[in-house]
């Protein structure tokens, strides 16, 4: 045999060899979703990169765009909010106007909800889930009643202008009205019956209402943005036996979340950058920070609380375009673990899964 016959056979087989060697590398195995954490990473507004990240509490692992992993496919752009309700995941897609649904068990795709009206979107926001219904708002002023079992939206109640967060407390759904693209800001609260699935009525509370939050003594607290000029933002307190107002201070939040006698707040786009804890009788500060350990969360983004524990999880958005961490508290303020959202962007939501 000649050499060059010889270093053609060669090369051949050292080209097979390493050919062999790259496809029969394994791809990455997704984690089965057993007890931890799904993350709802917003991603850019326009850019189709929304991603649900999980996070596995026995291996403290997270992993980052479980949905397209499992699914094959993303969600799509800017999701704004999302729950777990009755084993479903139900992910509100504000730019691709749709409610995506899921497994909340596995993540594989069921269904998507369409919130088109004539081919225009009609921008859902955020989502609420109780009896067999789960409530979708959206910017053009509905409340959607999406039908657990059967996945169709059943009617869509008439609110106030640009509806955002909800909240469930005793047989009613509390929807803050923004008014956020409308020529004025609304400054209402809508009430909506469980039962009748109707509007019975609104609270005046204050300008550009968003998020909203209840306590187990019949009050309501509202976070008011104000018109970014000469009206301020403000915290609001509401009785919910009488409708009204009984505690309103400047102060500026973001999200609220309220949790065994205390208000746990963000800053929001006027507020500092702090993780607020504040007393829900006068509004007063409990403590300088939430955070007692001096661990620094540069933008607090999401807030979200797990009742079992008192465990508080903060989504740092960083600067809303860098890859996002999620910080997990004690009920003491002092940081349990933290971990990296990347490629996932603006953490806005954590809820807990547990199988």
């Amino acid at each position: 045999m000649n050499k060059n016959k010889l270093s053609v056979i060669v090369i051949t087989l050292i080209s097979f060899i390493f050919s062999c060697k790259k496809n029969d590398t394994p791809a990455p195995v997704t984690p089965k979703v057993t007890t931890g954490l799904y993350i709802l990473d917003q991603g850019l507004y326009g850019a189709n990169n929304t991603m649900l990240t999980y996070y596995d509490f026995s291996s403290a692992t997270p992993t980052t765009d479980y949905f397209k992993n499992i699914n094959g496919f993303g969600l799509g752009d800017t999701g704004s909010d999302f729950i777990i309700y009755g084993g479903k995941v139900y992910i509100v897609m504000n730019v691709s106007g749709y409610v995506a649904v899921a497994n909340a068990f596995n993540a594989k795709f069921i269904d998507t909800i369409d919130f088109k009206n004539a081919g225009v979107n009609r921008g859902p926001e955020n989502i609420a889930g109780a009896g067999s219904n789960v409530f979708v708002s959206s910017t053009d002023g509905t409340v959607a009643v999406i039908d657990t079992a059967t996945l169709t939206i059943q009617k869509f109640i008439t609110v106030g202008s640009n509806p955002a967060q909800m909240i469930v407390s005793g047989n009613n759904l509390y929807v803050s009205n923004t008014g956020g693209f409308s020529a004025t800001f609304d400054s209402t609260v809508s009430i909506i019956d469980l039962t009748s699935l109707t509007e019975t009525g609104k609270i005046t509370v204050g300008t550009n209402p968003g998020s909203i939050a209840a306590d187990n003594s019949g009050n309501l607290y509202v976070a008011c943005t104000g018109d970014y000029g000469s009206i301020s933002p403000s915290l609001v307190k509401v009785s919910l036996s009488t409708n009204k107002v009984i505690l309103s201070v400047d102060s500026a939040a973001g999200t609220i979340r309220y949790y065994n006698n205390g208000l746990f707040t963000t800053g929001g786009y006027l507020g500092s950058a702090n993780v607020g804890f504040l007393n829900p009788s006068d509004f007063s500060a409990m403590r300088p920070s939430f955070v007692t350990d001096g661990t620094v969360v540069v933008n607090p983004y999401g807030l979200d609380i797990d009742p079992a524990t008192g465990d508080v999880y903060v989504g740092d958005a960083i600067d809303y375009i860098s890859s996002g961490k999620v910080y997990c508290f004690d009920k003491n303020g002092k940081m349990k673990f933290n971990f990296s959202t990347s490629p996932g962007i603006s953490p806005i939501r954590t809820q807990l899964i547990q199988q």
